[in-house]
């Protein structure tokens, strides 16, 4: 049982609550977004160092498993889940919405490998460069996806998705993390 005390941080959500766990999961890909512009920024000065490879290999980390989980989850159970949830209605914007999320996807999973060469490399100690300009246009890239999924997908699925539904999407996150959606 997860206990939260009055001025402590509140316990992350679980596979109980998918969409808030969803959520929470876009605050941490932002705070990889932001280590990457950082890693940047320091490879020009101190180049691949203890610090860097460090970061690099937590930063590839993170988009090679729990980014691809994530997408995974939206991808396999939300969207079908929200589009069931509007059977016999004019879905047409929704399909449009989980269309556009899901060529997001794609567009961010092609910014991802160039740099995840670069990160290999750097988190080996080896010389590289992670380009600016490739590191802006992923996390602008992934902060505009994040920005449209909590404003319009996250609130739009806490409207329409039934609680089994629910239930049945919180099952699947939990499974395809061996059990722990966290």
């Amino acid at each position: 049982m997860v206990v939260s005390f009055p001025g402590g941080p509140a316990p992350a959500p679980g596979s109980d609550d998918p969409l808030a766990l969803l959520s929470a999961c876009h605050g941490r890909i932002a705070r990889q977004c932001a280590t990457l512009e950082r890693l940047a920024a320091h490879l020009p000065v101190h180049g691949s160092d203890n610090a860097a490879q460090t970061a690099a290999a937590s930063v590839r980390r993170y988009f090679d498993t729990a980014a691809v989980h994530h997408h995974e989850d939206e991808e396999e159970d939300l969207f079908p889940a929200l589009i069931d949830s509007m059977a016999g209605s004019d879905a047409g914007c929704l399909h449009a919405l989980v269309q556009g999320l899901m060529d997001d996807h794609r567009r961010l999973a092609t910014l991802w490998a160039p740099l995840r060469k670069a990160l290999s490399d750097i988190a080996a100690g080896q010389p590289a460069a992670l380009p600016a300009e490739q590191v802006r246009e992923f996390t602008q890239a992934y902060a505009a996806h994040i920005q449209r999924e909590e404003d319009e997908l996250l609130p739009m699925a806490s409207r329409l998705i039934s609680d089994d539904a629910l239930a049945d999407l919180g099952q699947a996150m939990a499974g395809r993390r061996g059990g722990d959606a966290g």
